[in-house]
């Protein structure tokens, strides 16, 4: 009885407790619903309010703000305030900060990119950005980044630029503009200007820390769209990582956790990746010394948790700096041991990073051994707890497959796939279908892989997946036979996947006859297989499945009757592409001849080799992402390839034979073909999209290093110094450019100077030398130092750089000196750096001078030229002196050889030219003057039939100049007195 009682009470209870919660909710909606009704007229009451105020128009530049703020409040609430847009866009243009803060504030929220009033606050906007107000340039510039489109950037973008780059700018309106720049160029690419280039690296120079951090993230974004323009950051990264890293050049402001301003040194790592490691020696070492002493912080064991991750944060990006250069073999035996004890850390964010990195060094490792030692441990991310963990160990898994481990990979990842996460199982099944079909040697593991993978995950399988194995298929017969039997297998099961009826729809219907014979495969067992799973199926594979019975027809006449009753069933079907379908099958079915039926019906040809879209699919997650990565997941040999290593940016396909490695003949080039469309989804663009593609980039820019860039006035300081070792090669009201040399065989050591002769400071100093293209292989450089980024008032810094003449070369290096004085300078000279400048003066007797030179013979080892005066040289009443001569003669390192030739004004010079690769050059010359004609005879012969013209020109050039006429001139100093002045003065300065 009392339990009776017991439970009819609770019932009621429960009911009780229902009833009650329903009551209280109706409540709280009444509740609701009425505080939202007395919101509503508050609202209307104040906007009400707010309008009039405003139509009256005398309201002060106080109240005016204070409206706006109650504006803006209504419309976080959800309210529309449309009347008050124009109210705010006039508050912009406020002379007090305050008032003009709320103004731009509310245009922020009110008003988007496309908004019709946005064009009424350009003019404010460009206002406040001239403005020497930093405040008003603060607020001018978060406007346009929060708002800026196309047109915005188009009008406003120069003036950002100006107050980036003008030296009267405050450091945190450099900051702002910086990053306004950054975002604008993120939404519209063509709003930067290519010509900005130059002076917006030189920004990375700047004192400022933050400054330079963020100009760092507009040069990271610049660059991966325009290697060649911003080639320039590359040393700039390289020496301001080595000046934070190993010279401690930082603020205590920028000390974070013990660890000097991490965000900027993982910022100039990763900018280092985005180029091809540094052929400069002296770059090269300044990078290995910075990632040498990140290695050696990372060491110290810290437990504090914030310097941990600073540090894991500059040392994993320095170890993927350390795999990209590929070079550093000292470096990449330390990370390969710490990487193993990283993917085993107790902390997530550590295991997740060790995984990256590793699968960035099995992308380009050469060997994939020391990775394979910790196969069981990466095998095991795959359990791990956190999903981003698990995403990296398939990558890894991905990219350490070879041909010895791939049965082992593909077999635990299709184990794995059965319980693997819902977001990963697409990208799962694109790896497993790509590693089995490129390591697979045994014709029947493809198939048994392929189908199983289908099977397990079906829902996951993207068309691109099937379609290439039923491609793969048709085109290897050793395939076929094996296929069609175990697809028809798994059409009899009662649950078949529909992407597995597809297959089976398209493989019997091909190749289903040549296992009719087989036990368990007659034609009927084929036709029920694929008719009970016609009524699951969606219409595009019913027409698939339909296509493979009119094949039957033709095929096994024994089944007809049963193939012409479903060919009549679906001839009055609903959908009309199936109906039409139908009523064509069965009228070919049913024709007095076969004739036809068998032309129809005749055996598909092989598919054309194609590319493959798989890689496609799978590298397309990478593709749009800000951070453009250099490498693709996958081997060594995944990134040797230029097409694949090209998909992440790209949409297109890698070509990939099953049995052959090259395409079939007959097979267009570029894996395109208008008849080729089998198979829907499959990756057929060609040629055509991607040369569109190359015709939308913009222009290249132009190199103003290059010797078409010469400044004004280059000419005289460098033939100057064609004559000389030592001395001005360029001079002005700013900068001085000194040159002091010495050449040892085909050895040069080329030391600039560079002295700032203004009375203020001059940042930013750069260098970059350059070559003609063709030249490139004859001439080699190696620089040993670079200059002091600034230059105190009468300050000098110097540059060292090695030449090394390899053979032959015609024209010399020219250099780039850029720098900021107020605005950004640069000068573009010709290094004097010739051919004659590797030749020793030889000494020979006046018989054995004749031998050579009959021995070496006329052309083509021989040039001639007779000239005289050049016109500028005429005009500029200038002469041919004997002085003049010898002195060129003998700045042009001739052993003059007296005596020799009858005439005793002409002169006969013998040297030898050393270059590294083409040996050692004997070379002859021959100069008859006549000052009374001004003009001149001169013949060179060398035992290189390249030396003569190019040796010719050098002299020939030089003589046209000739020397001043002045009829009080004193005596000319020799060139050994202006060398030893000019060392003097060299000396003394760098004393200083």
């Amino acid at each position: 009885m009392s339990s009776s009682v017991g439970t009819g009470f609770l019932g009621r209870s429960s009911s009780s407790n229902a009833n009650m919660r329903g009551l209280v909710q109706f409540i709280a909606d009444l509740r609701n619903a009425r505080a939202r009704e007395l919101e509503e007229k508050r609202i209307n009451k104040e906007l009400a309010n707010i309008r009039q105020k405003f139509k009256d128009g005398n309201l002060s530049g106080y109240h005016k703000k204070k409206y706006v703020c109650k504006l803006l409040y209504i419309y976080i609430l959800g309210w529309n305030v449309d009347f008050g847009h124009l109210e705010a866009v006039k508050l912009i243009s406020a002379t007090k900060y305050s008032e003009k803060q709320i103004g731009y504030l509310a245009m922020t929220l009110f008003l988007h990119e496309k908004h019709e009033l946005l064009h009424l606050v350009f003019n404010s906007i460009r206002k406040d950005l001239v403005d020497h107000n930093e405040l008003f340039n603060c607020l001018a510039l978060h406007a346009i980044a929060n708002i800026g489109g196309r047109e915005m950037g188009e009008v406003l973008s120069g003036d950002v630029h100006s107050l980036l780059i003008s030296p009267t700018s405050k450091s945190f309106v450099k900051k702002k503009a910086a990053l306004t720049l950054l975002r604008l160029y993120r939404k519209h690419p063509a709003i930067v200007q290519p010509q900005w280039a130059e002076r917006i690296v030189s920004l990375m120079d700047e004192p400022d820390l933050g400054v330079a951090l963020s100009v760092t993230s507009l040069v990271m974004a610049l660059a991966q769209d325009d290697l060649e323009a911003y080639k320039g950051a590359y040393v700039k990264a390289a020496s301001r990582l080595k000046r934070i890293v190993i010279d401690g050049e930082f603020t205590p402001d920028y000390l974070y956790y013990k660890v000097p301003c991490p965000w900027i040194q993982v910022k100039l790592l990763r900018l280092l990746q985005y180029f091809p490691p540094s052929e400069d020696g002296h770059v090269r070492g300044m990078i290995r010394e910075s990632l040498q002493k990140i290695l050696d912080l990372a060491l110290e064991t810290n437990k504090n948790v914030q310097q941990n991750n600073a540090l894991n944060a500059v040392l994993f990006e320095a170890i993927n700096l350390i795999i990209h250069l590929d070079t550093e073999h000292d470096l990449m035996k330390q990370i390969s041991s710490r990487l193993g004890r990283f993917i085993q850390s107790r902390e997530t964010n550590v295991r997740y990073l060790g995984l990256e990195a590793m699968t960035h060094l099995a992308a380009r490792a050469d060997t994939l051994d020391p990775i394979k030692q910790h196969q069981d441990i990466i095998i095991g991310s795959l359990k791990d707890r956190d999903i981003s963990v698990r995403r990296k160990g398939l990558d890894l898994l991905y990219s350490m497959c070879d041909a010895s481990n791939a049965r082992t990979i593909v077999a635990e990842l299709l184990h794995y796939l059965q319980n693997a996460d819902f977001a990963i199982r697409e990208e799962m099944v694109l790896k497993i279908a790509i590693l089995t079909e490129k390591y697979a040697t045994d014709v029947q593991w493809y198939v048994d892989i392929s189908l199983r993978l289908i099977a397990m995950a079906g829902d996951h399988v993207s068309d691109e997946v099937w379609q290439r194995v039923i491609q793969i298929i048709s085109n290897n017969e050793e395939l076929q036979v094996y296929a069609a039997r175990n697809t028809l297998q798994y059409c009899k099961q009662d649950h078949c996947h529909e992407t597995l009826v597809k297959i089976g729809a398209y493989i019997l219907g091909e190749f289903g006859h040549l296992i009719a014979e087989e036990r368990g495969c007659s034609p009927i067992e084929q036709f029920l297989a694929l008719q009970n799973k016609l009524p699951a199926c969606s219409s595009s594979t019913r027409g698939m499945v339909l296509s493979a019975f009119v094949k039957f027809v033709n095929l096994f006449p024994e089944i007809k009757p049963q193939l012409l009753n479903t060919f009549s069933v679906y001839s009055h079907a609903l959908d009309p592409e199936l109906q039409q379908r139908a009523c064509e099958y069965l009228a070919l079915a049913t024709m007095p001849t076969d004739d036809l039926l068998r032309t129809v019906c005749d055996e598909m040809p092989p598919f054309p080799e194609r590319e493959s879209a798989l890689l496609s699919r799978l590298h397309q997650k990478h593709a749009k992402t800000s951070d453009k990565r250099t490498w693709v997941v996958g081997g060594k040999d995944a990134n040797a390839d230029a097409a694949e290593l090209s998909m992440a940016i790209k949409p297109g396909g890698l070509k990939r034979a099953f049995t052959t490695q090259g395409p079939v003949p007959g097979a267009p080039a570029n894996g395109s073909s208008s008849a080729a469309n089998d198979l829907a989804g499959l990756d057929m663009s060609g040629g055509g999209a991607a040369a569109a593609a190359d015709a939308a980039k913009p222009s290249k820019p132009p190199n103003l290093a290059s010797a078409a860039h010469l400044s004004p006035g280059w000419e005289r300081g460098y033939n100057r110094l064609m004559l000389r070792a030592d001395g001005v090669l360029y001079e002005d009201g700013q900068i001085q450019v000194g040159v002091r040399s010495e050449y040892r065989g085909q050895m040069a050591c080329l030391i600039l100077y560079l002295t700032n002769k203004t009375p203020a400071l001059i940042t930013s100093v750069t260098t970059t030398l350059d070559l003609d293209e063709a030249e490139r292989p004859n001439l080699g450089w190696d620089i040993k130092g670079l200059p002091d980024p600034t230059l105190s008032q009468g300050g000098q810094t110097q540059q060292v750089v090695l030449f090394e003449a390899k053979r032959v070369f015609a024209k010399s290096p020219t250099i780039r000196v850029s720098y900021i004085a107020g605005a950004l300078q640069a000068l573009t000279l010709m290094l004097p750096v010739a051919l004659h400048k590797f030749m020793d003066p030889a000494e020979l007797s006046a018989d054995d001078f004749f031998k050579r030179w009959k021995q070496i013979g006329g052309a083509p080892r021989e040039a001639q030229a007779i000239f005289g005066l050049a016109a500028a040289a005429k005009h500029a009443e200038r002469e041919l002196t004997e002085g003049f001569v010898r002195a060129v003669v003998e700045g042009f390192r001739w052993g003059v050889l007296n005596g020799v030739d009858p005439n005793p004004r002409n002169f006969v010079g013998a040297s030898v030219v050393h270059t590294s690769e083409g040996g050692k050059f004997g070379c002859l010359m021959r100069l008859e003057p006549n000052y009374a004609s001004q003009m001149l005879r001169l013949t060179i012969r060398a035992t290189d039939e390249a030396l003569p013209p190019v040796l010719l020109s050098l002299m020939q050039k030089q003589l046209e100049r000739g020397v001043a006429t002045t009829q009080e001139r004193p005596p000319p100093p020799t060139v050994q007195e202006i060398s030893d002045a000019f060392r003097n003065v060299m000396v003394t300065t760098s004393s200083r």
